[in-house]
């Protein structure tokens, strides 16, 4: 089988499809299929795309957006025409308006909302995650909407990292659940390998955060709650628009001292923050299904993270981690200081999260998305 990868974000860039694509594509070709990743790039070519036994196309995401979506085009109908099938992981639009060419099958992967995303983060709409999807806005933003739902509708499967994004694709953007595949998220299973480090702040307490600074991860809850705590310091690894304002926050609330902006790390460096702090926290008010969450349950990290999106199809109240309310400061602030003080409880988490991992194997991930992507494919 010869596969077309589509991607916004690439390694060295940060952020889920960055994670996943490279750990798919490299799977695929291992396993005896034709791969070949085209995406968007800061950089016109870099050093490890030559340890990759699959070929990376890479444009220039500095080009002008209407040459850039161009060449975009270009690009994957050049590249499409010996694929059998297209898998989306971001460029959707490009690799739909490409395919009116190529007539090849298309399976994306949807792990989000980005018309949401984008509109939150902009300060276009207040609302969250489900009421945004209900609600009719202004022109600008109903165009997001059907921005996204375009390409989607379009595909052959769409594979979702949770039941609750299958809900939101059925019953809000129009999409047959027939279509929709439910394929988990998977964790590195090396976390044996990984060595704990030194974090250098002046607390007994260590919580951590990984992901990208955006508005809508709720760092800003998550630096109040770590200001109202005794010996509590914080560690945020990743880097976005939101750094400044959240390095500024800190500064303001007198805790600069308590809080460690480590930047994008590579992955191998952030799991051993990850592994060498007390507590994972996880305050968004929306995900689909993050996997920094199972890294954080394989890593023995025990996990607190808001009710929503897919988290708690992974998180049991109570069981293998708390869940708390989103936008509830006072709720996550008591949350950690309870999980803190309580060694024996955590460590209970802890082992009951291992428990429930073997649904999010690496393995049955890639079994169940190469299923996925054969079943489009014509028989020959």
């Amino acid at each position: 089988m010869k596969v077309l990868i589509t991607t916004g974000i690439f390694p060295p860039d940060a952020g889920g499809p960055a994670t996943y694509v490279p750990r798919i594509a490299t799977e695929l070709a291992r396993t005896g299929n034709e791969v070949c990743v085209v995406t968007l790039s800061d950089v016109p070519a870099h050093a490890a795309d030559q340890q990759y036994n699959f070929k990376v196309i890479r444009i220039s995401r500095r080009l002008r957006k209407l040459w850039r979506v161009l060449k975009t085009i270009k690009t994957i109908v050049q590249t499409g025409k010996h694929a059998d099938l297209l898998y989306v992981n971001g460029l959707d639009l490009e690799a739909v308006l490409a395919n009116y060419l190529l007539r090849k099958p298309m399976v994306a992967k949807v792990v989000g909302d980005r018309a949401w995303e984008r509109a939150y983060q902009w300060n276009w709409v207040k609302e969250p995650f489900e009421e945004f999807q209900k609600k009719r806005y202004t022109l600008k933003i109903e165009l997001l909407k059907w921005l996204r739902n375009f390409p989607v509708r379009r595909m052959d499967r769409v594979i979702v990292p949770s039941q609750y994004l299958k809900r939101v694709l059925t019953t809000f953007w129009g999409i047959n659940e027939k279509k929709i595949t439910v394929v988990y998220n998977s964790f590195e299973s090396n976390f044996d390998m990984i060595e704990t480090i030194a974090i250098p702040l002046p607390t007994e307490y260590k919580v951590v955060f990984i992901g990208r600074l955006t508005k809508y991860k709720g760092i800003e809850g998550l630096l109040h709650a770590i200001a109202q705590l005794q010996e509590v310091g914080l560690v945020i690894i990743g880097d976005g628009p939101h750094r400044e304002a959240l390095e500024a926050l800190a500064q303001e609330l007198g805790i600069s001292q308590e809080v460690i902006f480590t930047g994008q790390l590579p992955y191998e460096q952030a799991m051993a923050y990850l592994k060498s702090c007390d507590l994972f926290v996880l305050n968004s008010v929306h995900e689909g299904l993050p996997h920094v969450i199972l890294e954080a349950m394989a890593a023995g990290v025990p996990v607190i993270a808001t009710a929503v999106g897919g988290i708690p199809e992974v998180i049991e109240n109570g069981v293998n981690g708390v869940l708390v309310p989103p936008n509830d400061q006072a709720a996550l602030c008591e949350a950690i200081q309870r999980m803190l003080e309580d060694r024996e409880k955590r460590e209970l988490y802890v082992k009951k999260a291992k428990n429930i991992l073997q649904r999010f194997s690496f393995e049955r991930m890639i079994r169940d998305t190469l299923v996925t992507l054969r079943g489009v494919v014509p028989q020959k």
